[in-house]
């Protein structure tokens, strides 16, 4: 199975800017869609792994809060 190729290089930040919080929330939910298919994230556990990887993205964008 392949995944979608997503081609959003008319919605970049200008530049110096980074990445925009709806870009983030975007990458977080296809690695949380793809987390649930290889069946490491359970309806169960899904909250606080959720909000892991969207703080862990936000982080390497250099978007996290203080």
């Amino acid at each position: 199975m392949t995944m979608p190729i997503h081609d959003d290089t008319g919605k970049r930040c200008p530049v110096g800017t980074g990445v925009s919080d709806e870009t983030v929330l975007k990458l977080a939910k296809e690695i949380a869609i793809k987390f649930i298919e290889v069946g490491r994230i359970t309806p169960a556990n899904f909250p606080e792994t959720f909000k892991d990887i969207h703080a862990a993205i936000n982080e390497t964008a250099g978007k996290a809060k203080a």
